[in-house]
């Protein structure tokens, strides 16, 4: 395959959720008899492949029966010299040339037309005995009246008349696959087949779809590379990253209580979530020790997958008492120190410091391959010495410290959210806090999400950072 970025997205690893349809064709081919190479290179025209040498190195590698399918069109409508890319064609299939000093590459030029270049890519590879496929350009995810606007009298139609006159399979990979869309509507496509961000490169469905398009018009051609579609092919789309949640009320969906509104709720609206899934399991009430007494832990623990990423956020309760009444209060600090406590059934347990679980939560999802970070607590609606109350001194530190120790990514929300509050004035926010000191409303659970986001955002080496949708 040689192409654009609509063929490989970057590394064809699928960064920021964007995939070509070459990354995906091979799964409806027979690789067991046939072997797809992906030479495609984002922001390439027809042009710009040849000059940069990528042809040629795909060339010298063809041999006699080898396939090429030939997509470009997407880059060739840009400026024909400039200091930027310097990547566009004339427009036709004509043999008018313009002769330039390449502002970009500093060298003499002479540009052909885009039929000119694909003409070329076909006569090449026929000269090695090699059979060309040309696709017109993917469509766009721009819409008119329902409609997807078409390139067929463009480089749709311009790649058409170069394969009809060279006599080499042509696939209508635009008007194809507009089609589908079309079937789908546009409320579906966008943000499932393409993203709202970007209306030219495809997710891995739409990817999916162009390669899909592609193999169905082969199947009704003549081409003999029909002879190596699977009958029944397995498609496999990565999976979604999953984001889990684990911490207090101050974090969680309580029991759609208006005036309990944890952060974790409307965290996903600052997320890709076409790309990584959110997945909420803090529980209103708990401290480090009963969220692992209770099992809650070992719950999520058994879930997580090399990749996924847990946010970590405790301390409201665990200044509780140790030994009776709700039996929550984990031990001060960061140290091994233990207390034996009995409990009201009567059996034991062995009671840890804060920074111990927390430590404890941190290892067990690194051993399981999964990314964690921890957030110092949400900051309460008190204000002694007109300055919100901070806990710097204790659960945010015992949290650093646990993230510290083990080399962690660390959000000290308090600090943000503390210092965001102080510049709202205690009148704005204490309508973040319609029920008590703790627990916000609607309102003030987005400001705290919104914090949060922006926090990851400017994690410098987090992955999670990519799926996070904030402007800072």
């Amino acid at each position: 395959m040689v192409g654009d970025s609509t063929v490989k997205n970057g590394k064809g690893d699928g960064s920021g959720g964007l995939w070509g349809w070459g990354d995906y064709i091979g799964q409806f081919l027979d690789t067991t008899k046939i072997n797809i190479e992906n030479h495609a290179l984002g922001g390439t025209s027809s042009r710009t492949f040849q000059d940069k040498g990528l042809w040629i190195a795909v060339l010298n590698k063809l041999k006699k029966g080898d396939y090429v399918l030939i997509q470009f069109g997407h880059n060739d409508d840009g400026p024909l010299n400039d200091s930027l890319r310097a990547r566009g064609t004339i427009k036709g299939i004509g043999n008018e040339t313009q002769e330039i000093d390449n502002i970009l590459t500093k060298k003499h030029e002479i540009i052909h037309s885009y039929g000119w270049y694909i003409q070329k890519v076909i006569r090449e590879a026929k000269s090695k005995g090699a059979i060309p496929i040309v696709c017109s350009p993917i469509p766009r995810n721009d819409w008119k009246e329902g409609k997807v606007p078409r390139n067929n009298q463009s480089y749709g139609l311009w790649a058409k008349q170069v394969a009809d006159k060279e006599k080499v399979t042509f696939i209508d990979l635009n008007d194809k696959m507009a089609l589908e869309m079309e079937k789908l509507g546009e409320q579906k496509v966008t943000g499932t087949y393409f993203y709202k961000k970007d209306h030219t490169h495809t997710s891995a469905k739409g990817a999916v779809l162009s390669a899909s398009v592609i193999i169905n018009q082969l199947k009704e051609s003549k081409n003999s590379l029909k002879n190596y579609i699977l009958k029944d092919p397995k498609i496999v789309i990565p999976a979604k990253k999953k984001v889990y949640l684990i911490g207090d009320s101050t974090m969680a969906n309580n029991n759609s209580d208006p005036n309990a509104v944890g952060w974790g709720v409307p965290f996903p609206a600052y997320c890709d979530t076409t790309r990584i899934e959110v997945i909420n399991k803090a529980r209103g009430g708990r401290s480090t020790r009963t969220f692992d007494h209770e099992g809650l832990w070992e719950e999520v623990k058994n879930k997580l997958q090399p990749g996924d990423f847990i946010l970590i956020q405790f301390g409201h309760n665990d200044a509780g008492a140790i030994d009776k009444e709700k039996f929550r209060g984990s031990l001060k600090g960061s140290g091994d120190e233990t207390q034996e406590v009995i409990l009201t059934d009567g059996s034991k347990e062995i009671v840890h410091t804060f920074g111990w679980y927390m430590t404890k939560f941190i290892r067990e999802a690194k051993e399981k391959g999964a990314i964690p970070i921890v957030l110092s607590q949400t900051p309460r609606n008190e204000w002694p010495n007109d300055k919100v109350e901070r806990r710097s001194d204790t659960y945010g530190k015992w949290s650093k410290e646990a993230a510290d120790k083990e080399k962690v990514f660390y959000i000290d929300l308090n600090e943000v959210v503390a210092l965001k509050y102080e510049a709202l004035g205690k009148e704005k926010v204490k309508a973040f806090f319609p029920k008590d000191h703790t627990h916000t409303g609607a309102e003030g659970a987005n400001f705290n999400a919104l914090s949060v986001a922006e926090s990851i955002k400017k994690l410098k080496e987090c992955g999670l950072k990519d799926y996070i949708e904030v402007k800072l």
